[in-house]
């Protein structure tokens, strides 16, 4: 990989040499996004530069989110779930959702070795030119020496930006909004202001510098704006933080050190929250701590005083770079600042101190940065106002649209916006979070072409898979990881289709276009993998009284649970009869919560079946398997090699016939051996 990062860095140098350069597709932003979108336009036959401001690839995704956020397994498709199959295959495993920073930028900078895609790095948008309805070219600066001399052209017939700021949408003159929609504007409920109780202070938190006296001042990080009414808009976006990694592990721990410039009173509020309500441990009650492998976190928000810089960030979606490298830093200051605060004043409670002394930077992780993070979470920026807007009932069900080109899943979720200061009821002012929301319980839901495309009478060849068309609640809702990797490599096959069929990107087949994504999903030719689910009701086939059952480790909206009552019990997954070959097949194995059996301390289920019958038929011969499900692990179970033929309607059939304790039902996985 340093060999591979060393090449990226001499085709940075030979294509400034090349003025101005041209290509069939210019992806801009080398995010999880931008490395698919490359990926897939190489791979589809178009000449292709990924253009990354940054020295790094694979944005937030190799920038510390290692817990990933999907709301639902089954809705990730095509390369995002290579990827994750790929994290799996180097933790030992068939897939992985949770992975170490270092794993996943290599990963990343696989993907653009396979395909041989170009890759300019450390440089930045400074121009978009536009001919009509179209963009003609952009103009790049070094994003460390940005002066004029050094500024090159890059010619396209098409571009992407994949961006998490949407500077090239803007650069472009397309429309886009900031902030959040009053709730009429799309008939919501969730946007606009929203003063919860999730991620909030307990009562009484005093805001003044001086309990008691106003004339005081506010503490640090509280705003003098006040509290508007319930389901306004503004143009205020939700918090930024770093997705922090620390490792636990004395051989490869840096100790947490005084940062430059820190000042403790910035972390006053949290001291007077503690004093409310004392917290039991640090990791689950100030912040939100999630192992991952080789001992290391993904740590992020958690709680009224926690690692998002809340108001910080309100003026960085339209800032010039400077003024966001201001506000980056701030942020980053402020997180070492917290870190340092809890694990050295002497005011915190000393068992929470200890706690934090366990942990320290990762000596393997961002070693060109310090062992600190180079992806602060821009959780939401600028957002693309196209033909159509996904909103709150685009989540719900409650409106749906034809032309999708990708799933979401994910709860409504938005952090906090602001901190202000608020009257109870008896008349004292206390500290408040306003923002938060986070309703979720809907299955996966389309998200629409349209919305990532520039209203017809705007520009006709740029894309916009990131800062998409959304509501601020809905993209909240749609703005993950994985979710971003669909919709790119959706992106770029529409603007490889737009390229062959010489239309407007606005005026392509769209059914064509889902019928590639589904028909080549890995972009190389390879027979899909069949997936299918328990609730899929069109492949399978439920006999018995089985319990379905929403919560624990299910992959898809839920599993079904047989706890030895009720008789003989079934379930059928029928495949499809036109695709024989031999499969490597696997059974999802997920760890139910509740269900009526005898819990763990963590409420899962421990009286799983050793022996489940299984049934596979082949087309032409029926096998018998036995399957062990008491492994406590979400994960995937191989069921071996088999071969599918032509004859009889093939399938897999998981039955409780003679199994002792829970059996469990949920998807199965056929992967075609090419």
């Amino acid at each position: 990989m340093k060999q591979f990062f060393s090449a990226l860095l001499l085709l940075s140098f030979s294509l400034q040499a090349q003025q101005p350069a041209t290509v069939d597709i210019c992806i801009y932003g080398g995010t999880s996004a931008g490395v698919m979108a490359a990926y897939t336009a190489k791979k589809a036959g178009k000449s292709v530069l990924l253009i990354e401001p940054g020295q790094h690839l694979g944005g937030l995704s190799a920038g510390g989110l290692g817990a990933t956020d999907i709301g639902n397994k089954f809705a990730i498709t095509g390369l995002a779930r290579d990827f994750y199959r790929r994290i799996g295959m180097h933790y030992g495993k068939l897939e992985q959702w949770t992975f170490e920073p270092h794993v996943a930028e290599n990963l990343f900078k696989q993907y653009l070795k396979e395909a041989n895609v170009p890759v300019l790095m450390g440089h930045r948008l400074a121009d978009a030119a536009t001919n009509g309805k179209l963009i003609n070219h952009i103009t790049l600066e070094n994003s460390l020496t940005p002066q004029a001399k050094t500024n090159r052209r890059i010619y396209a017939k098409q571009f992407i930006d994949c961006s998490y700021e949407g500077d090239l949408m803007a650069k472009a003159g397309v429309a886009y909004t900031v902030g959040r929609e009053v709730n009429s504007q799309y008939g919501e409920t969730w946007n606009g202001v929203q003063l919860l109780d999730k991620h909030q202070f307990p009562d009484g938190v005093d805001p003044y510098v001086v309990p008691g006296k106003p004339e005081s001042g506010l503490l640090y990080g509280i705003s003098k704006a006040k509290l508007a009414p319930k389901g306004s808009g503004d143009g205020i976006v939700q918090a930024y933080n770093y997705r922090m990694c620390l490792t636990n592990d004395p051989a490869n721990r840096i100790t947490i050190s005084r940062p430059a410039g820190y000042d403790s009173t910035k972390y006053e509020l949290l001291l007077r929250q503690i004093a409310q309500k004392t917290p039991k441990e640090l990791t689950w009650n100030l912040m939100h701590f999630v192992m991952m492998p080789n001992h290391k976190t993904d740590i992020n928000n958690c709680g009224g005083f926690s690692t998002d810089m809340i108001g910080a960030n309100i003026d960085y979606a339209d800032a010039d770079y400077a003024r966001r490298a201001e506000i980056i830093r701030d942020h980053e200051l402020y997180t070492k600042g917290l870190f340092y605060f809890i694990g050295h004043d002497l005011r915190m409670p000393k068992h929470l101190r200890d706690e934090m002394l366990e942990w320290g930077y990762p000596k393997d992780e961002y070693v060109d940065n310090g062992n600190f993070s180079h992806q602060l979470y821009i959780r939401e920026a600028r957002r693309l106002v196209g033909d159509y807007v996904m909103t709150q009932a685009n989540c719900e069900g409650k409106a749906t649209v034809t032309d999708g080109v990708g799933m979401a899943a994910y709860t409504m979720d938005s952090h906090n916006c602001q901190r202000l200061v608020v009257i109870d009821r008896e008349g004292v002012p206390m500290v408040r979070n306003e923002g938060d929301v986070q309703v979720g319980g809907f299955p996966p839901y389309p998200v629409s072409y349209r919305a990532l495309v520039p209203k017809r009478e705007s520009i006709q060849n740029l894309l916009v898979p990131v800062c998409l068309s959304a509501s601020h609640i809905a993209y909240g809702s749609i703005r993950m990881e994985p979710v971003f990797m669909v919709l790119a490599q959706s992106a770029a096959v529409a603007a490889c289709q737009a390229i062959d069929e010489g239309k407007a990107l606005q005026l392509i087949d769209i059914k064509k276009l889902q019928t590639q994504l589904a028909q080549n999903p890995l972009m190389n030719g390879s027979l899909p993998e069949i997936l299918i689910d328990n609730d899929d009701t069109t492949q399978v086939r439920i006999m018995g009284a089985w319990e379905r059952e929403i919560k624990g480790g299910k992959y898809g909206t839920s599993m079904l649970l047989d706890n030895g009552r009720g008789g003989a019990k079934s379930v059928r997954f029928m495949l499809p009869q036109n695709r024989p070959g031999r499969y490597k097949v696997y059974f999802y194995n997920p760890i139910p919560l509740g269900g009526g059996g005898n819990p763990d301390q963590y409420g899962r289920q421990t009286d799983k079946a050793s022996r489940v019958s299984v049934r596979i038929n082949t087309g032409k011969i029926t096998k018998k398997l036995m399957l062990d499900q008491q492994p406590q692990s979400n994960d995937w179970i191989s069921l071996g090699e088999h071969q599918l033929t032509t004859g009889t309607p093939p399938y897999l059939e998981l039955s409780n016939e003679g199994a002792a304790g829970m059996v469990v039902a949920d998807a199965v996985l056929f992967v075609p051996i090419n």
